[in-house]
């Protein structure tokens, strides 16, 4: 079978580590993979307007094209891609929660739509995902649920780290990842391990940038701004192998999201040998019901800082941890229903 794939997002965080993640598992396969790469912005004009005619010559002359994201190809008086197309949306953040405003809102569920519209087939990343496709969407298409997993450089055997006086936290800052809930929870929760003259203060390491996050927020921004004083740092951009070190080096990880398609940094904890406090939020109780996580109360920072103090303090080795998913898990499962699909179709 001939497959075309988007990887214009390659090299990107989330969807990029996506796709990137998977790659070399579709390359093993029997399966003829062809890479299309154009230098086209996905979702821009160009793309559903003007997508080159020689790249949907190419994608066409192929059994099925994947992309890792909801973003169609189209072209002007043309019909596009007319070979099954099968997309990928990861969760739909934007119709659940208000982010981008009405007019932002209703062009992602007009995207949304339309990609449901032109695919044979969805694949997401949660059952927690699929249902609010499902509901949001009133998707009638088959949904394919391919969880994900952690990035590549984090599959590689464990190895013994030696721990460091951090807590961690990987993400964007946004409203939904609950900052707003982690920087007081981490400051009473470090005031309480100071009053313990046996345990040194631990700091909160932020991997992101805290000149580059724009908050119309007063309240976040104050809290930002004692973001020093209280022992927190943004590390600002981190390669990959240097983000795996901090997390193995890290006591505890912590997640405070109110909302998320999937959530890969308390995966990449575990994997890495660190204990990880999480929010008690619906689809985390289904990716990490059967994993060594504990649960905080989502919103709640005085629940956090107590489990915090509780994780910290903690120095005995984290249970084993059973390796339940992987990219090469998704990979192989995306590979499978497509292929399952093409013969239903013959």
């Amino acid at each position: 079978m001939k497959i075309a794939v988007d990887i214009r997002m390659s090299g990107k965080s989330g969807i990029g580590a996506f796709i990137d993640s998977m790659l070399p598992t579709f390359k093993e396969s029997p399966n003829e993979i062809i890479l299309v790469n154009p230098p086209i912005k996905p979702f821009s004009l160009k793309e559903a307007l003007f997508f080159p005619r020689e790249l949907l010559r190419q994608i066409n002359a192929c059994d099925a094209y994947f992309t890792p994201y909801c973003n169609m190809p189209g072209r002007v008086f043309s019909r596009g891609i007319k070979v099954p197309i099968f997309s990928t949306i990861h969760d739909v953040i934007f119709l659940d929660l208000p982010l981008a405003g009405k007019i932002g809102t209703l062009l992602r569920k007009i995207v949304y739509k339309l990609a449901i519209f032109k695919s044979k087939e969805i694949f997401t990343v949660s059952e927690f995902s699929k249902s609010r496709i499902i509901e949001r969407l009133n998707c009638k298409k088959p949904i394919s649920v391919v969880y994900s997993g952690v990035p590549l450089y984090n599959e590689s055997p464990l190895k013994e780290t030696e721990k460091t006086d951090t807590i961690i936290f990987v993400g964007n800052i946004k409203a939904h990842k609950g900052i707003k809930t982690l920087i007081p929870a981490f400051v009473k929760a470090r005031n309480e391990l100071q009053k313990n003259q046996k345990e040194k203060p631990p700091r909160l390491l932020i991997v992101g940038s805290k000149e580059n996050f724009r908050t119309s927020d007063t309240e976040l921004e104050l809290l930002l701004a004692d973001a020093q004083k209280d022992g927190i740092e943004f590390t600002g951009f981190v390669p990959d192998e240097k983000l795996k070190d901090l997390i193995a080096q890290a006591r505890l990880l912590v997640q405070p999201s109110l909302y998320e398609g999937f959530g890969v940094p308390p995966l990449q904890a575990l994997y890495s040998g660190t204990r990880a406090v999480i929010s008690d939020i619906p689809v985390f109780k289904e990716i990490y019901q059967k994993l060594p996580v504990e649960y905080f109360k989502a919103g709640d920072p005085d629940d956090l800082a107590k489990k915090i103090v509780e994780q910290y303090s903690d120095k005995s080795p984290l249970p084993p941890v059973e390796r339940i998913y992987s990219y090469k898990k998704s990979a192989q499962a995306v590979l499978k229903r497509i292929e399952e699909s093409i013969k239903i179709k013959e």
